[in-house]
């Protein structure tokens, strides 16, 4: 279940160094334990070539290696007798856990409160169904939205950059290529961006003005193949956000009409 390639996204990884790396996911019970020499006596090749992997996807060795991939592994591992009721008891806490109310303010005060500015949201694959969700959200909301994703031409975004005043990406993994890239010329044109991603560190994350990032027990299921929680967090996510636009919306109207009377 386990997709190594968003691991190395973005990195220059040979063929082998794609197969030492499924051999160390494929072992994480056993290879520290076994030690860089013997890792590389089991693949026949040098105990340099496993440190080399390691820096080349960005740790200082083997060991930052292992302890970084361990959570990521474990969490495709679904229990065995894992139930209904176990899924859907996951503590909805776990929506705000990792976004603090200042994110939440700022996006309500550069995103949501926009006027005579587009916001753009963009998002691929899976993504592009929670993007879609909150593009029909704003819609209701009076807001000047614009939605595209992967299959829509680059000029949507290029063409309406003098236009658009926030820029939204969706992304599970946040390793997406293509997002990335519109994000990115987003940001250079002086556009306030958000990316909407997995929790754990990853490049749309990092790039982005703002990071909401949401719980994802299957961080590597790239295929979205297991249950997961990204998805369904999200959207509670942004229902929470809304929820606290359309309270200050409140409030405000009622000082109005406090000081009129």
């Amino acid at each position: 279940m386990v997709d190594i390639s968003k691991l190395f996204r973005g990195k220059e990884l040979s063929e082998s160094d794609q197969q030492l790396l499924t051999y160390i996911i494929s072992n994480m019970d056993t290879v520290l334990q076994m030690g860089v020499r013997q890792i590389a006596k089991e693949n026949y090749t040098s105990p340099a070539s496993v440190i080399r992997l390691s820096k080349k996807l960005g740790y200082t060795g083997f060991i930052d290696l292992y302890y970084h991939l361990l959570p990521l592994v474990n969490a495709e591992t679904v229990p065995a007798g894992t139930s209904e009721d176990e899924f859907f008891q996951l503590d909805h806490a776990l929506v705000l856990q990792h976004n603090s109310i200042e994110d939440m303010d700022e996006f309500i005060g550069k995103v949501l409160s926009l006027n005579g500015k587009f916001i753009f949201i963009y998002a691929a694959g899976f993504s592009a169904i929670a993007a879609e969700y909150l593009y029909k959200k704003l819609l209701l909301l009076g807001k000047q939205v614009i939605l595209a994703t992967t299959l829509d031409s680059i000029g949507v975004l290029e063409n309406n950059l003098k236009n658009i005043g926030a820029f939204v990406a969706i992304s599970k993994s946040g390793e997406t290529q293509s997002v990335i890239e519109k994000l990115q010329k987003a940001r250079n044109a002086g556009i306030f961006t958000v990316a909407f991603t997995k929790e754990t560190p990853n490049r749309l994350g990092e790039c982005s003005d703002l990071n909401f990032k949401v719980t994802d027990q299957h961080k590597l299921d790239d295929r979205n193949l297991l249950p997961n929680t990204f998805f369904p967090f999200t959207l509670l996510l942004v229902e929470y956000l809304l929820s606290r636009y359309l309270k200050e919306i409140n409030e405000v109207d009622e000082q109005t009409e406090e000081g009129k009377a």
